[in-house]
């Protein structure tokens, strides 16, 4: 791979303008960092809950292949943990009674369940702490105590090429120096494992609440960059920027697909509940059936 192409390209050939790409090097030099293990700050030292909490809107039509995928993690109830699971209601409620009538006018901007689901997770992070996982991932049975031994911020780092249309895979872009200048440099928003009122999560809800109030011209808010990877990536690049929060406080999980992988294909992916079509257009849900 050719580590020369970066931000010092010509801008004329660079897919990214100047904030994203400097956000993806920022991304790209934390992931690629040596894996020896670094302390926890003091102030993250606390442990957090082993709760598994999970989110779909309406637990009255969960399909039966995203229930199959939720119920993977219920092995890890004899090592302790315990679940708790939501749907549009119950979150609302919960954000209610913990954040207030802001937060709460904020999750109802979200247009679209995988939205609401992001501002969820944010929220019951920050307030509670514990382990967030996507409705669609499952689980491979691996030990994952190692990841409660400390309140740092656990996240999955993600890279995308704009050129090929796909991901690159963990094994070929968590290696020092491998780059490509169409590579894009990101986190990803499941899994999110935390101590309470951690600073990254308290900055990603913050961002994402500021931009659906923000107004918009006629048209609905992007969602990877209001509430899912564009938010929560730029929200941490922030906070380290600022220093109100040493890179010490997150745990880039290298591996994390040893431990789980979003399923494909499963049947709500195509149609009106999968995000990708559904971006920035008024959602409707399907009255078809949808246990398949």
């Amino acid at each position: 791979m050719n580590d020369h192409m970066n931000v010092h390209e010509s801008s004329e050939t660079d897919p990214l303008g100047k904030d994203d790409r400097a956000r993806s090097n920022f991304v790209r030099e934390l992931v690629q960092r040596s894996n020896e293990p670094v302390r926890a700050p003091a102030a993250h030292l606390a442990t957090p809950p082993r709760r598994i909490v999970q989110f779909w809107d309406d637990l009255g039509r969960l399909p039966r292949d995203v229930r199959e995928c939720m119920e993977s993690w219920k092995k890890l109830e004899q090592f302790g943990f315990e679940f708790q699971v939501f749907d549009e209601s119950s979150a609302r409620e919960f954000i209610r009674i913990h954040l207030g009538s802001r937060y709460e006018s904020a999750f109802d901007k979200c247009y679209h369940p995988s939205m609401k689901s992001d501002y969820f997770r944010y929220s019951y992070i920050f307030v509670e702490g514990g382990f967030y996982i996507d409705a669609d991932d499952v689980y491979h049975g691996t030990t994952i105590d190692h990841l409660f031994t400390d309140g740092r911020l656990k996240l999955q780092p993600f890279c995308y090429d704009i050129a090929t249309a796909q991901m690159v895979p963990p094994s070929v872009f968590v290696n020092p120096g491998a780059n490509e200048l169409s590579w894009i440099f990101y986190f990803n928003t499941t899994p999110l494992i935390a101590v309470r009122n951690h600073p990254i999560i308290e900055r990603a809800l913050l961002n994402a609440t500021t931009a659906l109030e923000q107004e918009s011209k006629g048209e609905l808010p992007e969602v990877q960059a209001t509430t899912g990877p564009g938010n929560l990536t730029r929200s941490i690049f922030e906070v380290v920027a600022d220093e109100s929060c040493p890179e010490e406080a997150l745990l880039v999980v290298h591996d994390w697909e040893k431990t789980s992988t979003s399923k494909w294909p499963l049947s709500y992916r195509s149609d009106k509940r999968n995000w990708r079509l559904s971006n920035q257009q008024a959602y409707r849900a399907s009255r078809r059936a949808e246990e398949r």
